[in-house]
């Protein structure tokens, strides 16, 4: 039987048949992927330039005390409830696109809100109504990625997600840097109006561009447009998110502490102390798509038990060594890390929960809020308890829970590949 135009077996921009394509080409071939990648770049680019300026912003600007300055990052608390609003209303309606606009504007309007604010209560309250559900945006690129490539199914597919990740990891790489750059030449509110024009653009990578609804044709479809999963339906989706918490947890911990570390107790040069921070963004982006690869013959979660195992060796490293040596293959080693559960967690959420998928990226993606909560909070009183660098013996307990949890998780369920 012959397929409709828009889905023929051989595409234009290809030149081959669209099953042999490579990841990349079929990025670069669809307009949706393509846009898809940019967007998340750009957005990834103005949350990662902010991120780190905003307790300065809050301290400098508005006489923040460093207490309150650091009780703003529980505002992102309230992610996960607006991004599961807007995923279940996604997967009720099947228009991604739709959503991720209005998200994207939700969040352009939070962070220029932030940046002219005047009363010191104003960024806590922007940040938690309207930021949260601008953090949404990306999720609903997600589930529209994932819409397509299951109506188009192909053995590079994974690799497709892949790409799109990497986008989003390197707008992490960029953004520190651009925005501690824009913040020295001009101020912090400028600086917080740029994620608000970058958090704006990523709507312009996909123009006026529509998908089919996800909505099912058929009432014995099980996928969207029916009512929402149940609680028994998204337990093994919540079991591998809060695994996922448990990984994420020593992130906080470590950009917290290690700079403190290498700085006041090993005296540690400022360029060798920059070298080891920015060496795992760039291990993260060479195994990313090598995790797809190995992926297929040891299984996702499989891959994600050995991931979660290089994050108890890396913090174990941070703890012990004491020589940049040490810091420096702890570093790696958390590349590693994310190599895995960067490309492949939002791929094993989606499948864990078929019949929802916005629901499930939106839930899978605020995690990283609850894991920051988690880890600064666990940091602070274990900085405090057992000093430096002994506190990386805490986020080596919980990546060694995860790795067990997934163990358990990876016997349980069937092979992905």
């Amino acid at each position: 039987m012959a397929l409709p135009e828009q889905v023929q077996p051989t595409d234009p921009a290809l030149d081959e048949p669209v099953a042999q394509a490579s990841a990349l080409r079929l990025t670069l071939a669809s307009p949706l992927y393509r846009g898809a990648t940019l967007a998340v770049f750009l957005s990834a680019l103005g949350f990662s330039a902010a991120a780190p300026q905003i307790a300065s912003f809050l301290v400098n600007e508005l006489h923040a005390s460093l207490t309150a300055a650091g009780l703003f990052y529980l505002t992102s608390l309230t992610a996960p409830v607006a991004g599961y609003l807007v995923g279940r209303r996604s997967d009720r309606t099947g228009r991604r696109l739709g959503l991720f606009r209005v998200c994207a504007v939700a969040g352009s309007v939070g962070w220029a809100g932030i940046a002219y604010s005047t009363e010191l209560w104003m960024p806590y309250v922007i940040s938690a109504v309207i930021g949260a559900f601008g953090g949404a945006a990306t999720s609903q690129l997600f589930a529209a990625v994932h819409d397509e490539l299951k109506a188009h199914p192909g053995p590079n597919n994974d690799g497709v997600v892949a790409v799109v990740r990497m986008a989003l990891t390197g707008g992490w790489v960029v953004g520190p840097v651009a925005g501690s750059f824009l913040a020295a030449q001009t101020s912090l509110r400028t600086m917080l109006l740029a994620t608000a024009v970058c958090t704006l653009a990523q709507i312009v990578p996909l123009g006026l561009l529509r998908t089919a609804s996800a909505v099912p044709a058929g009432p014995d479809d099980p996928g969207a447009g029916h009512r929402s999963p149940g609680l028994r339906a998204m337990l093994p989706l919540l079991a591998f998110t809060g695994l996922y918490v448990l990984v994420y947890a020593g992130e906080p911990i470590k950009y917290a502490y290690l700079p403190i570390y290498m700085n006041t107790q090993l005296h540690l040069p400022a360029g060798l102390s920059g070298a080891i921070i920015g060496i795992q963004p760039l291990v993260e982006i060479v195994l990313m798509p090598v995790a797809v690869i190995v992926a297929r013959r040891t299984g996702m979660m499989q891959l994600m038990v050995l991931g979660a195992g290089f994050g108890v060796a890396a913090n174990i490293c941070f703890a012990v060594t004491g020589n940049p040596v040490g810091l420096f293959a702890g570093q790696i080693l958390m590349g590693g890390v994310w190599g895995v559960f960067a490309t492949l967690g939002i791929i094993v959420a989606q499948r864990l929960l078929p019949t929802a998928v916005a629901t499930a990226s939106a839930i899978f993606m605020s995690s990283t809020a609850l894991a920051s909560a988690l880890g600064g909070a666990a940091g602070g009183v274990g900085a405090a308890a057992v000093g430096l660098p002994r506190v990386f013996l805490i986020p080596a307990t919980l990546a060694l829970a995860a790795v067990v949890g997934l163990a358990a998780t990876a016997r349980s369920v069937p092979r992905e590949h």
